[in-house]
């Protein structure tokens, strides 16, 4: 006999407010406040980036927004006829696109080595050595490498001299930087990605490799037919999500590591942050630099929309939404 459909009373009974929905709400609760006190609330400030904004005697924040002038998007074209835009976008945007690649392959690379492990002990201590470069803030990091690349008493000059060589005056010499910010970049961050594919790839069932290998399949056959097809959605993932942060780049990175971004590095460092940051120490009015910045998040916004669009055209189960 088929089941008997639920009556209406039944559906009115399921819709009801259960202890769980209670329960799981409350969990919820603090993240939501979070997000409305840090996140949509300060959405209303975007309409400084459409104003000319200005200070008036005796009046609050709120009152001097109201009584600016609207300039519409005049602050906008500032910001994209501005002579640097073209070595900001480049700058950006290249930077980006390495440290996607990057910290993609290598962290993958390493996960499916340490995988192999058969040492549980070694495999830890690895995971850990490399991990802990991630909780380093880049003021701490800044300092270490300045004392690989100190002028006058760095190791890295100390070993040159040593050799023969001549000191280099790395903080003057922008050729090496490109070089020196993709190796911190992938430093830092190698050892958080490594543990986050290290968890999918310890997730596949090992009776896959057992098979595998009865079959006579290497470990590059392995890892080609079972464990990068097993970790896709993983890995199309993350590399949707580093490119809705595209348009950014890590201040700590360009700003602290380049010792406040010199003169001498302003073509090779310099990015939409910094240039955003030093207008605002500058005298840049306010409503150019928050029109820069909503630029950056309207352009992720269309980036992750985008990548998200043509992975669900070409595998749908693996599209974010």
């Amino acid at each position: 006999m088929s089941a008997k459909a639920p009556s209406a009373a039944q559906k009115r009974r399921r819709s009801k407010w259960t202890r769980d929905d209670f329960e799981l709400s409350l969990l919820g609760l603090p993240a939501f406040i979070w997000f409305v006190l840090f996140s949509y609330l300060p959405m209303f400030g975007l309409v400084i980036a459409f104003k000319k904004y200005r200070i008036f005697p005796q009046q609050s924040f709120l009152g001097n927004l109201f009584l600016s002038d609207w300039v519409g998007f005049d602050n906008f074209k500032f910001f994209l006829k501005n002579n640097t835009f073209g070595m900001l976008l480049r700058n950006t945007l290249g930077y980006n696109i390495v440290f996607i690649v990057l910290n993609i392959v290598v962290p993958v690379g390493l996960a499916m080595m340490i995988n192999e492990l058969y040492s549980k002990r070694k495999s830890k201590v690895y995971q850990t050595a490399m991990f802990f470069p991630h909780f380093l803030s880049w003021v701490v990091v800044s300092y270490f490498v300045y004392a690989f690349l100190n002028p006058d008493k760095g190791l890295l000059n100390n070993i040159i001299q040593s050799l023969g060589g001549e000191r280099v005056m790395w903080y003057s010499e922008p050729k090496y930087w490109p070089f020196i910010l993709v190796f911190m970049n992938l430093w830092k961050g190698v050892g958080y990605n490594m543990v986050v594919y290290l968890a999918t790839i310890t997730g596949i069932d090992t009776s896959l490799y057992e098979a595998a290998m009865l079959d006579g399949a290497s470990k590059w056959q392995q890892a080609k037919y079972i464990t990068l097809p097993l970790m896709k959605t993983i890995l199309i993932t993350m590399f949707i999500l580093n490119v809705g942060r595209i348009f950014y780049s890590d201040f700590g990175l360009f700003w602290q590591v380049t010792q406040g971004l010199p003169n001498s590095l302003h073509k090779v460092a310099s990015t939409f942050d910094t240039f955003i940051y030093s207008a605002l120490q500058g005298s840049t009015p306010i409503g150019r630099t928050a029109a820069a910045s909503l630029f950056q998040s309207t352009c992720c916004c269309c980036t992750i929309l985008l990548a998200n669009f043509i992975v669900s055209k070409i595998d749908k189960e693996s599209a974010i939404f």
